[in-house]
């Protein structure tokens, strides 16, 4: 099969189409031949030598993809042979074919292509964790997200809304502002041109967000607690900004705040499993009505992987970037 390679630590030109076996399912496993996959943050830090596959995973980078089971590993009933899903994968993603855990693997929602389904595994179990279940957001409350315009932030706009949230994003440019605001964001901050705990602070009339989900770490820490409501839930899923922070921890006393973190790759199947189980029962039904489909800003072929890994560096994308098999 063609599969895309790191050939070294390095720029995106390091990434190359080879030629390699097929993944064999193991037990618990299925063999997906892979129509697209999607791209995230990860893979570019692989790409650069900072986030190692887990032990005995494979080194092909990839979290993410859509396609057809074609064989089935030892103990495996569903799904069937012919059945059309995505998965989430802690590798191997960027290849013709994949073995994935049939517990990661989740049913194509019917008004979506097998291109949307493969933007969707890792966003929709990163956001369904940290903000549904780790920072229990709830109906009514305010949701601050940050970097709302990537593909974590759009599907944090969608879910939030979807499940009757105020949504307030952070943003770096007007365009990205306004896009997210058409998804249904309540509330767009331009970082650039406002600093964000004053305008969240203002958009809440001084109470602050409930849940806020960060990506960026470093300073923002300190920064998300003063923007915090009590009994406010911070979610860090990122260290964009840095991985230490200087917090005045008796703020976050003061105001009784909960900072909760956690990293989706490196956890069990177990657990990845009992997330696509609640995936499947609180949200996949809600692809029957219009409007929850992910945000694709672009496509590229397998063979340019890099040209895909030079967008997300450029960071002017909105959305999700997905490679077509």
């Amino acid at each position: 099969m063609t599969a895309v390679e790191i050939r070294e630590p390095g720029p995106p030109q390091v990434l190359r189409a080879v030629q390699r076996p097929l993944p064999e399912p193991g037990a618990g496993e299925v063999l997906i031949r892979v129509a697209a996959a999607g791209v995230n943050r990860p893979d570019v830090l692989q790409r650069k030598g900072v986030y190692p596959p887990p032990p005995g995973i494979t080194d092909i980078p990839g979290l993410e993809v859509a396609g057809e089971v074609v064989q089935q590993g030892e103990g495996v009933r569903e799904p069937a042979v012919g059945a059309r899903v995505c998965a989430l994968v802690a590798g191997g993603g960027y290849a013709q074919y994949v073995a994935a855990p049939a517990v990661q693997c989740l049913p194509v929602p019917p008004p979506l292509t097998l291109e949307q389904a493969a933007a969707l595994p890792e966003t929709f179990f990163t956001v369904w964790l940290n903000v549904f279940e780790r920072a229990r957001l709830q109906p009514g409350e305010t949701l601050l997200v940050h970097g709302g315009s990537s593909g974590i932030g759009t599907t944090a706009i969608l879910l939030g809304k979807a499940f009757g949230a105020r949504v307030i994003v952070t943003c770096g440019t007007a365009q990205k502002c306004a896009a997210c605001r058409e998804l249904g964001a309540d509330v767009a901050i331009n970082y650039r041109e406002a600093d964000f705990v004053e305008a969240t602070l203002r958009a809440t009339d001084g109470r602050g967000a409930d849940v806020i989900l960060d990506m960026v770490g470093g300073d923002y820490v300190a920064r998300n607690g003063a923007a915090a409501a009590v009994e406010g839930r911070i979610a860090l899923i990122a260290t964009q900004g840095g991985n230490r922070a200087e917090v005045d921890l008796r703020s976050f006393m003061i105001k009784r705040l909960t900072l909760t973190a956690s990293t989706l790759r490196a956890q069990p199947v177990a657990n990845k499993g009992r997330l696509a189980a609640a995936l499947k029962q609180n949200v996949w039904p809600l692809f029957d009505s219009p409007g929850l489909k992910p945000v694709i800003h672009a496509r590229f072929p397998l063979a340019d992987a890099a040209g895909a890994h030079r967008l997300m560096e450029a960071d002017t994308h909105i959305g999700k970037i997905v490679l077509v098999v």
